[in-house]
């Protein structure tokens, strides 16, 4: 179903993408050859559609660039944001926009939102198709408001009472190091980061591997809705969330401690993988997926709406920026 929008500053067309419940709205021109450069003709709608589904999709716009995307991002109001204390390996294209994450291609990358593993993250984020994979290659979202609802009131108690504890290891080869996480080959500065965050830190192998432990939310309340969310990263950071055999590998290689990630409850105490494999299963049965156009460009709440990445085959380029 496509419905016109008509303001001072832009004609779109309006399609609602829905699946397994998580619907994302989007936003196309009404004719003819148009840019989202200027963000300032379709911010308002961009926010409302983001306030009410989470998400927007511009497609059928005229390709933006690093430049464009850069320009567009910032012009929502917020600064953008360096990719601090980061999970995955990627790199900085351009100020701050960031290629996305650069795990192979073959391997799927579970629903999350973004930085959930920590006390600080980013209130949107933004996605743009520079170049489209010839198969495969989504991006799926998922309404961390109905994931949420989804998951078994016994098991949201259990987590909202313990908490979840992120352990990491880095520096011992195995998984990206310290010096690209903290962004300095300075140990004083990784130290005075760690204590302003709340994250306990020691050094081991003579101070060549650093081990951090943090202990963060299971859930959270969206500021301007109050509505709950399910907001943590357990799932990705728990072992039992790596292939069988990278999982069997690691532990011929390392003890459980000293996997490059692990997650506990805050507790210290082990979470169990069926509970950790219903979290998987619901946000499975919450996904909504589609494939990628060049120029395509989305923008999620980062607290409302969580993503992942599909396999893939062939070329792809889609880039991230993030605002506070």
């Amino acid at each position: 179903m496509h419905a016109m929008i008509n303001d001072a500053a832009s004609t779109c067309y309006t399609e609602v993408l829905e699946q397994n419940g998580t619907a994302l709205l989007v936003l196309s021109p009404a004719a003819g050859e148009a840019t989202a450069a200027d963000a300032g003709q379709l911010r308002e709608l961009v926010q409302r559609a983001r306030r009410r589904y989470g998400g927007v999709l511009l497609r059928g716009f005229d390709a933006l660039g690093v430049e464009g995307f850069d320009r567009f991002a910032a012009a929502f109001g917020q600064p953008l944001l360096a990719y601090e204390f980061g999970s995955t390996p990627r790199s900085r294209v351009e100020k701050n926009v960031y290629s996305s994450t650069e795990y192979p291609a073959s391997q799927w990358i579970d629903q999350h939102n973004e930085q959930s593993y920590t006390r600080t993250w980013p209130a949107s984020i933004f996605f743009y198709c520079d170049v489209a994979a010839r198969q495969g290659g989504a991006t799926p979202v998922a309404d961390s408001r109905l994931v949420y609802r989804r998951l078994e009131p016994a098991l949201r108690e259990l987590f909202s009472r313990k908490q979840v504890m992120y352990v990491r290891n880095y520096g011992n080869g195995l998984d990206v190091p310290w010096q690209s996480v903290f962004g300095t080959e300075a140990r004083d500065e990784v130290e005075r980061y760690c204590r302003a965050h709340d994250i306990a830190f020691e050094w081991l192998d003579d101070g060549d591997v650093l081990r951090t432990r943090q202990i963060c939310q299971s859930e959270w309340r969206h500021p301007a809705t109050g509505e709950a969310v399910w907001f943590n990263q357990a799932h990705l950071f728990h072992v039992s969330g790596l292939p069988p055999d990278t999982r069997e590998a690691l532990l011929e290689a390392v003890d459980e401690e000293s996997l490059p990630r692990n997650a506990y409850f805050g507790d210290g105490s082990p979470i169990s993988s069926a509970m950790l494999d219903e979290i998987r299963a619901v946000y499975r049965d919450t996904m909504l997926a589609f494939d990628w156009r060049a120029a395509d460009l989305m923008v999620l709440d980062n607290v409302m709406m969580s993503h992942g990445r599909a396999p893939f085959d062939g070329k792809r380029r889609v880039l991230v920026a993030m605002t506070a």
